[in-house]
């Protein structure tokens, strides 16, 4: 009895530590790939490097490290080289969404608001591997507590594309960053904070210094750029659309202390009046503006302000609004997008691409189809050419505080290795985007391979 209750013992314990086993050699805990132990040639492709507007042939990509570092001609032998054939198809640098939430994509609005802050990075950590799945290999973050998700991207605990990080969405009491309850209104001066503050989603702040607080405060935690709330929102309750937020000496106060580290400020704002005051306060990037006029479009155009435009069309790609006044405002939104495109064209505005997924996660899988889609604006190698070099070009202005040091959205030498080889023709459609566990045979990121179907 004693021997067999011994085996037993045994076998009982060594059937309870199968899934720690498992655990400690699984997916979820050794997601990073090795890097290549020597360079990498890409052959047998046709090339769009984000900046040429054409697809050229006859050459070939090498990789070294974490970096492109040359373009050889299809007959030429590099020695030593690891070669990948691509059987003629595009290789393309990876896309960048400049406008992506990655704490709160994956989550319902109520989810977000009252999940364990835990549970909110675990749903965000799961999203980010399948952002980096749909092609997508860096992204600017508007806004949220996405700090340790980049670090842990960064060191390989879990996989998911750069991260550019926000911080908290700096807002004015009542702004659109302003998620309180009614209940919780009035707070006194130095009062507690509420839970979005407190979990780093937003920052509310009064009058130029408290503003120059909060921007200071999300520089020291690593942002690389910063967001402030300019405006009323679609989705918000207490908000309206028309609203104008933040005084312009407060929007300065954010702007300068934004300068004095290296970078800039963007803002949510939709309306006219909104967009001039940012603009004339030193902002360099704005989000939506779907409203404005073409006295405010002539004003970025001409001092060289970034247009951040999401194809907010209402239809089946956006963000949930089950209140009917939202819906009202989503598709005052969505008329005015047809004529911000317009005018961002023909006045030649800088003009750069996102999402804005947001507490809708239904929607993560049409991401790609959210560019595509935007054919009927522009050809489509103008409109690639925006997700890839265009969008890198927005990101550089983070200058020193950008987390990645080297080029991103091109394929060219010395530019980062982010690169995908996909079956598709942008100098027809960029419908093969909408489809990538079909047509996304390889996709990687800082040199490493993340997916391979060739």
């Amino acid at each position: 009895m004693a021997s067999m209750t011994r085996r037993m013992f045994l076998g009982g314990a060594a059937a309870a530590m199968v899934p720690f086993i498992g655990f400690q050699t699984s997916k979820a805990i050794a997601q990073q790939p090795a890097p290549p132990d020597r360079p990498v040639l890409l052959t047998n492709l046709r090339l769009f490097d984000g900046v040429s507007g054409t697809v050229q042939e006859g050459v070939n990509i090498l990789v070294e490290g974490n970096r492109i570092s040359a373009l050889p001609g299809a007959g030429e032998v590099i020695e030593n080289a690891q070669m990948i054939d691509c059987g003629g198809r595009l290789a393309m640098p990876g896309l960048i969404d400049v406008h992506w939430h990655s704490m709160f994509c994956g989550l319902t609005e109520m989810a977000a608001m009252t999940a364990d802050i835990g549970y909110v990075y675990l749903v965000a950590a799961r999203e980010a591997e399948r952002t980096l799945l749909r092609g997508f290999t860096s992204v600017r973050d508007a806004g949220g507590p996405s700090f340790a998700l980049k670090r842990a991207i960064d060191e390989g605990i879990v996989v998911g594309p750069r991260i550019f990080p926000s911080g908290a969405m700096i807002s004015q009491t009542s702004g659109h960053g302003d998620f309180r309850m009614r209940y919780e209104v009035p707070r006194q001066t130095g009062g507690p904070l509420s839970y979005a503050e407190k979990m780093g989603a937003a920052m509310i702040a009064d009058g130029a210094d408290e503003v120059l607080r909060r921007v200071r405060e999300q520089l020291m935690l690593g942002a690389s750029q910063v967001k402030l709330m300019a405006g009323g929102g679609v989705t918000s309750h207490y908000d309206p659309l028309d609203t104008t937020q933040y005084t312009e000496a407060e929007l300065r106060a954010g702007v300068q202390a934004a300068e004095d580290w290296g970078t800039y400020v963007m803002v949510h704002v939709y309306t006219s009046k909104g967009i001039q005051r940012a603009v004339k306060a030193g902002v360099q990037s704005i989000e939506h503006g779907q409203l404005a006029d073409e006295t405010a479009a002539k004003l970025m155009a001409d001092e060289g302000v970034w247009w951040s435009l999401q194809p907010f069309l209402a239809d089946e790609d956006a963000n949930l609004k089950a209140d009917p006044n939202s819906k009202e405002k989503q598709r005052e939104v969505a008329e005015g997008t047809v004529r911000a495109y317009q005018m961002a064209i023909d006045m030649k505005i800088k003009t750069a691409w996102g999402t804005d997924i947001l507490f809708t996660p239904q929607n993560l899988s049409t991401q790609g189809r959210q560019l595509a889609k935007l054919t009927r604006f522009y050809d489509p190698l103008s409109l690639l050419k925006m997700a890839t070099a265009q969008n890198g070009e927005l990101l550089a202005m983070a200058g020193q505080r950008s987390p990645y040091k080297g080029k991103l959205g091109v394929i060219e030498p010395g530019g980062l290795a982010d690169i995908l080889i996909a079956d598709g023709d942008p100098t027809q459609n960029l419908d093969f985007i909408s489809d990538p566990d079909k047509n996304l045979k390889l996709i990687m990121k800082d040199g490493r391979i993340y997916k391979d179907q060739l």
